[in-house]
């Protein structure tokens, strides 16, 4: 089921006011036009809607996916348990077709693309670092095992960071991708579950110890600098831009006004149907897993205020979506035993639009016209 979002098709009217009068030469009598104003009106009509957000396609056969990242014309998905890493081909965004595939020794429950490499957080087999230059033939070239469980990874320039269950933060070193070097630790932050990262901040969703904001500017000595929390909610997964940070926690989404890192504060937050677990954010939008109630588009563009646009949650094939990720017009779902599901997100976004352009003349020379 999709719910739908009014869209807009733009006309251009142009609105002139003329004066006329009359004089006469020799001959014929002449009339004469003088503009004294005129407009141009750009107007939005409403056009019939389309789906926000439009599902595309799943691959066929289906295969277990638990998150997804996106680079290019690639889809990475972690299948969780099985082990695999699946390289989709989603050019053709109607139909996503695996291309590659790789059997980490662990349970592959993450995964983030930087350049030609995939990291994998990989259970109790670390972060196993996969070229994937070569999308058929998926490659691992190095490891890291640092204690604890991996369950989430985020890259950023020469670094790679772990959300390492109760064991916190890890900091891994990857500017020799085959020859990962753990670099630091932070713990006694609760649950990590999720992590992102943004300039030298890392962001982390840490179960009932709620955001976490670490100063990750020393990557041997990562250090809180503030955090958010509310009472009887669990934060599981993260997104920043700009300012903000988005922050799936049980039936809410959080908008987190991260602006001072030492002192984050709710800015805004949406009640979900189901349970948020996961989130990404694109321009004014944040796309939330939400378990069995599918994938929730929301407007975020006033923070204080998120709205949902619209959402899918297709009850034909059981989606439990689990993962987000989003590339130019397009949303990419893990939704479980299903595999890939592929959005057109076009008709989520943009707004309305009128505004005049006016100008005034008196120039009698504009237009004449002899009548005779």
């Amino acid at each position: 089921m999709t719910h739908l979002k009014p869209q807009a098709r733009l006309f251009i009217v142009s609105l002139w006011k003329y004066v006329f009068s009359e004089s006469k030469t020799e001959g014929a009598p002449m009339l004469k036009c003088c503009i004294v104003s005129a407009s141009l009106l750009l107007i939005s009509l409403p056009i019939p809607a389309q789906d926000c957000p439009e599902f595309l396609g799943l691959p066929d056969p289906p295969f277990p996916a638990i998150e997804v990242a996106v680079s290019g014309d690639y889809a990475y998905v972690a299948g969780g348990a099985s082990g695999w890493l699946r390289v989709i081909d989603v050019s053709t965004p109607s139909n996503p077709t695996q291309v590659g595939i790789y059997n980490t020794p662990g349970d592959c429950v993450d995964v983030a693309v930087s350049g030609d490499y995939a990291y994998v957080a990989d259970g109790n087999a670390g972060i196993r670092v996969i070229d994937v230059s070569v999308p058929s033939d998926p490659t691992e070239v190095g490891f890291t095992e640092p204690d604890g469980q991996a369950v989430g990874v985020a890259v950023s320039g020469s670094y790679a960071y772990l959300a390492a269950g109760t064991l916190g933060l890890q900091v891994i070193n990857v500017s020799t991708p085959s020859n990962p070097i753990w670099v630091g630790y932070l713990i006694g932050i609760g649950d990590v579950r999720s992590v992102a990262v943004s300039g030298s901040y890392a962001y982390v969703a840490a179960a009932n110890a709620g955001l976490q904001v670490i100063d990750v500017s020393t990557p041997w000595n990562p250090t809180v600098v503030g955090f958010y929390n509310a009472p009887l909610h669990t934060a599981l997964e993260v997104a920043v831009s700009d300012s903000y940070a988005y922050v799936a926690a049980d039936t809410t989404l959080w908008v987190v006004d991260v602006l001072t890192p030492s002192n984050p504060s709710l800015a805004g937050f949406y009640y979900t149907p189901g349970n948020a677990i996961a989130v990404a954010v694109s321009g004014t939008n944040a796309y939330v897993g939400t378990g069995n109630e599918g994938l929730r588009v929301i407007d975020v563009s006033t923070p204080s205020s998120p709205t949902e646009l619209g959402f899918w949650d297709d009850t034909g094939i059981a989606p439990y979506t689990q993962s987000v990720a989003v590339s130019g017009s397009y949303a990419y779902a893990a939704i479980g035993p299903d595999g890939l599901a592929v959005f057109d997100i076009t008709a989520c976004g943009g707004e309305s639009t009128i505004f005049w352009d006016d100008f005034e003349s008196g120039d009698t020379s504009f237009w004449s016209s002899a009548v005779p």
